[in-house]
Parts: C-alpha cells; structure tokens; sequence
C-alpha cells in the first residue's frame, strides 16, 4: 500500500526552479533514502511533502487521500486547512538541528502536540513519553531541558517527539548533519532500530554507507531532477547515470 504519493511536483523560488517535475511514492514500511550534492532540491521535496513550502503545480496523497492537486489552471490548489490539519497527523518530521523548545523540559517537548493537537489526556501521553524515552536511553533526562543535553541526545529527543504523534510515516532531513562522528552513530542505530521494526521512513541523508545498509530504496537527486532511483545494491554497487557516479566517487576519495 502507497503510504505517500508525490506526482509531477513543481516548486520554485522567484526565478529558480528547485523541485521539476519530480514524483515520488513511499510505500508501507519501506525505507527511501535520498542523497545527492547541497542544493539539489532534497530538503525542498521534504518540505513541499509535510507542508512547510506549497507546491506550484503536482499533486500529494497520503494513504490514498488527496492533499493537493492541480486545478483548471494547472496550479496546485490544496485541501482547506481544516482537513490539511488531519494530513499532518499522518507523519512525524525531524529536522536537522531539533528544533526542541529551549524552554520546555524533555517530557512536555514530547507530550505537548499529543495532548494540545491530537487532544489525548495528560496521564496517557506521559506514560506513552516516558516509554518512548526508555527504548531511546532518555529515562533519567524527562525532566531535563535542552540545553542539559548533548546534541545527539536533543536528537533523539526530536525523534520520539515525532513518534509519540503515532505517524504512519517519518521523514528525516539530514537528522545528523548537526553532530559529530561518535554522536552521529548514537542517531543512525536509533533509526536502524527503527527501520528494524517496519517504520516508513524518508531520510535525507550525507551517510552513505548508512544508506547502503538501511533502505530499501535509494533517490539520487540533482538539479531538482530524481538522476536514478533503485535498491541500494544497484545505485550504490552499480550506478547507471554518470552523474551519479562522480557524486559517489567523491564519498568514496
């Protein structure tokens, strides 16, 4: 079953085109990561999937439902915001420098969207956080803040924030590119865990070799444009597109 489809999506920045035409489906359970060099348009595709930039033209679905889809004009035009709000309870996603709130211990950074948006009482979200926090080796921080933390703790924090949203999907932009090496393994184990245990996933990620061993499936982006997709055997052990070549070549030297 697609959990996530992506059709012919269009997205640009005044004069500069940065997503064209480019489709994308996830299904349950998969794995896709996406590589290619900064500026190829991957964090933009992530973006334009969890609403944060709109699309100009093409069309979402989550789980088969319609999010956005192109009108008589060919201009994408979206649901109201009122079912967009249902959408987002769909997936979970953790960015690149957390995102926390400094202000906010450990425990309600994680409990505060399930019981202020998906309106779940206090004693079940906390029960459910504090389990969360115990698979990721946070028990003893629920009462810390932020700033108490090293950065691949705040990291792991950010994912079961993500998770305690019981998402169907999780997307990830380039959720180790803030830490250091020993801190980076810390993140990548969490998410093999987690792909161990069937979660649908999108990572946008520097890891190669992470990649090379975690996914299912493997996008190589440049240029706003998907180069070559395909498990990881193939676009890592045998790449077809030249340009995909010489982008791997240079994680290889």
């Amino acid at each position: 079953m697609k959990l996530l489809e992506m059709n012919h999506i269009q997205k640009s920045f005044g004069e500069l085109d940065v997503l064209k035409n480019i489709s994308l489906s996830v299904e349950e359970s998969e794995v896709v990561a996406i590589i290619g060099p900064s500026g190829s348009g991957k964090s933009t595709l992530l973006r334009c999937a969890t609403f944060l930039e709109t699309i100009d033209s093409g069309s979402i679905a989550y789980d088969g439902r319609v999010a956005a889809q192109n009108d008589e004009t060919e201009r994408a035009k979206y649901v109201s915001a009122g079912e967009l709000k249902r959408f987002r309870s769909c997936f979970g996603l953790v960015f690149q420098n957390f995102n926390l709130f400094p202000h906010y211990t450990v425990l309600k950074n994680v409990t505060d969207a399930p019981i202020s948006v998906q309106k779940r009482s206090r004693v079940e979200a906390e029960a459910e956080a504090r389990a969360l926090l115990a698979k990721m080796g946070l028990s003893d921080k629920a009462d810390c803040y932020p700033y108490q933390l090293s950065g691949g703790q705040q990291q792991r924090v950010s994912i079961v924030r993500a998770l305690a949203m019981n998402p169907q999907i999780l997307f990830f932009d380039e959720p180790t590119s803030a830490l250091d090496p020993e801190l980076t393994q810390e993140v990548l184990k969490v998410i093999r865990g987690l792909a161990e245990e069937h979660m649908t996933m999108v990572i946008v990620t520097h890891e190669m070799a992470f990649a090379n061993a975690v996914a299912d499936r493997v996008i190589f982006m440049d240029g706003g444009v998907v180069v070559e997709e395909g498990p990881p055997s193939e676009v890592f052990g045998n790449p077809q597109c030249e340009r995909t070549k010489r982008f791997l070549e240079q994680y290889q030297n």
